[in-house]
């Protein structure tokens, strides 16, 4: 069986928000993808109700056990959830929950019984509450994983960023944007925008300061730091250019200067993302030895349980998974 053969896997999120429900739309908008859910039936049956969808769940005790039958969703059950947890709460049984689901689809893909990982939104809180020692996806996926080291590449249709430091502290992001971490960034985006089909893609790098340091007068990170990796990937003979300034960058590569930007830290990359709309942006996790992409909005803890939730997101970093295990199977990623 070919990866393009093999099923994706949809892990089912925090139970308390919005993921579950998402993933009954996007499955029933989507009749034919092969995909499984990972994680909790009867929080699948609960969230099929909420959405009135149409669809059967079925639980599966391994992947081997699918049959792909119209009209049902396949849960490969994942923890030991009781009883339902609350709509809209955050809690240590759900944070628990969407744990397990997402460790064993790591492990499946691992050995290769899925084609790649779609991950719904889970709740950073819960997850603490319950002792999980990750403040979100992308370190568990880059630690359980085995990947050395990863990073987030966020995009739509107009813009796409990867971004040197995720989920810390500004004061931490000015530290860890060192020199080693630059040049992974700047090299991890090159690879992504090649996996997403740009042929020789313009990576743009952001500065760290105002002006991107207007010449050492507000900083000097772009001199010391920044511009040295960028020297050192062009002698990589990637097409990397900058550092530019973090206010403008985006709007150039919007206009079609660049494919893909490199973004210092979390808010610098993810505002102009998520400013575009939440329905059009995704996830992507690069550096990891599987694919893995997720929307690009969180729990949404407010409407859970109402049915109202857009599940555009998750269809779009579904249709990106596709893509990027073909790039895979293609030997371009």
């Amino acid at each position: 069986m070919t990866d393009q053969e093999k099923p994706l896997a949809i892990t089912m999120g925090d139970p308390s928000g919005i993921g579950p429900e998402i993933i009954a739309k996007a499955l029933v908008a989507r009749p034919g993808v092969r995909a499984l859910v990972f994680g909790c039936p009867s929080v699948m049956e609960r969230a099929v109700g909420i959405v009135g969808a149409d669809s059967n769940v079925r639980a599966l005790r391994c992947v081997q056990d699918a049959c792909f039958a119209q009209g049902e969703i396949e849960v490969v059950r994942c923890g030991n959830l009781t009883e339902l947890p609350a709509m809209g709460q955050i809690q240590a049984t759900s944070g628990q929950a969407a744990f397990c689901a997402i460790r064993q689809a790591i492990v499946s893909a691992q050995e290769g019984e899925v084609s790649g990982i779609v991950t719904a939104p889970i709740h950073k809180e819960a997850l603490s509450q319950a002792g999980i020692p990750y403040p979100g996806h992308t370190e568990m996926l880059a630690d359980l994983g085995g990947a050395k080291r990863v990073a987030m590449l966020l995009g739509n249709d107009e813009i796409r960023t990867v971004l040197v430091t995720i989920h810390c502290s500004l004061s931490d992001a000015i530290k860890g944007g060192n020199f080693e971490a630059q040049r992974a960034a700047i090299r991890l985006a090159h690879e992504g925008a090649t996996a997403l089909g740009y042929d020789n893609p313009r990576v743009a790098v952001a500065g760290l300061n105002p002006h991107a340091g207007e010449g050492g007068m507000f900083g000097r990170e772009e001199i010391e730091v920044i511009m040295p990796a960028i020297k050192a990937a062009q002698a990589e003979g990637i097409n990397a250019s900058g550092p530019w300034p973090g206010d403008t960058v985006f709007m150039m590569a919007r206009q079609g200067r660049f494919d893909i930007v490199v973004a210092q830290y979390h808010d610098q990359g993810l505002i102009p993302i998520k400013y575009m709309g939440l329905e059009k942006g995704v996830n992507i996790t690069l550096g990891l030895p599987f694919v893995r992409t997720s929307p690009d909005h969180g729990t949404a803890f407010d409407i859970a349980g109402t049915g109202k939730a857009d599940a555009a997101s998750l269809l779009t970093a579904i249709s990106y998974a596709d893509k990027l295990v073909a790039s895979q199977s293609k030997g371009i990623a």
